[in-house]
């Protein structure tokens, strides 16, 4: 991607270049982050999207799902992670019932994320429920993201994750749920677990970038949670994810050879503390 300027440069992706991206047919990478040094390392990657998600209620705090999350919550791991990046645009998670009530608190909450978190951008899950409350943010000048498919703030009416639109009303509706979200004025689209063809199917028929998770390879970009991808969330690997390491076993290893090593009395030795000269010790 033609930029207009080099990557570390104190210069961010804009959203005409995401657009850009998707009518040259280049895929557009986006990945999780939640604190300062995992923005850093994503940002120095050159990875153009960096979504603080509403997930961190589960991999990073321990919750059962994203209900708990708290606007406090995001808005102190968006300002981590905004100071951690240079380039990519950062993306603040808008939490459950922080957009649901009404336009002026949807406004109220968004406009935050930008000038609390350090973001430049928004995202929300829903499709035509939302869409009127997505287009009076977009007027105020925050750029939204949206999420369709399987949106976890809906988790228990769902009944868990599972694919959405494969019957011929669940496909017919994320249709008109897309249209509705890139009418209102959207940059860009998640799709979450919607079968492959669906999302091929969406991502020909709206203007805007639509990003997999769990939706085919058609999609115009791809997203994970980076505790996925380095293989941090040992218990649970999801079926759409891929790891690239497991960083879990190497931590795990680290932490009980420093506990054998202390229990040892080989930790520390002598080089891990000051020196001091012999002379003094001795007039004291």
């Amino acid at each position: 991607m033609t930029l207009g300027f080099e990557w570390g440069e104190e210069m961010r992706i804009t959203i005409g270049q995401l657009m850009k991206m998707k009518r040259e047919g280049e895929k557009i990478c986006m990945l999780t982050a939640y604190d300062y040094p995992t923005a850093r390392f994503v940002d120095d990657a050159g990875v153009p999207l960096i979504l603080v998600g509403d997930s961190l209620g589960m991999v990073l705090l321990g919750y059962e799902s994203t209900i708990p999350v708290t606007m406090e919550e995001m808005i102190h791991h968006t300002r981590a992670v905004s100071r951690g990046t240079r380039n990519a645009l950062v993306v603040g998670d808008m939490p459950f019932m922080t957009y649901h009530t009404s336009i002026e608190d949807a406004l109220r909450n968004a406009a935050r994320f930008l000038q609390d978190g350090g973001a430049q951008a928004v995202k929300l899950e829903g499709g035509e429920t939302v869409a009127e409350k997505v287009r009076h943010i977009v007027a105020s000048g925050i750029p939204v993201m949206g999420h369709l498919g399987y949106t976890p703030q809906s988790t228990y009416q769902l009944g868990g994750p599972r694919a959405v639109g494969k019957s011929t009303e669940s496909a017919r509706q994320l249709l008109r749920d897309a249209r509705a979200l890139d009418e209102a004025g959207v940059f860009s689209i998640v799709l979450e677990l919607v079968p492959a063809p669906l999302a091929k199917l969406v991502t020909g028929k709206v203007s805007v970038p639509t990003i997999g998770i769990g939706a085919g390879r058609d999609c115009d970009g791809q997203v994970q949670v980076i505790n996925d991808l380095l293989g941090l969330s040992a218990d649970f690997v999801p079926k759409h994810a891929r790891q690239y390491a497991r960083l879990a076993d190497i931590i795990r290893s680290a932490i009980a050879e420093y506990k054998s090593e202390v229990t040892a009395g080989n930790f520390p030795a002598p080089e891990h503390s000051p020196t001091m000269d012999e002379g003094i010790l001795a007039e004291l």
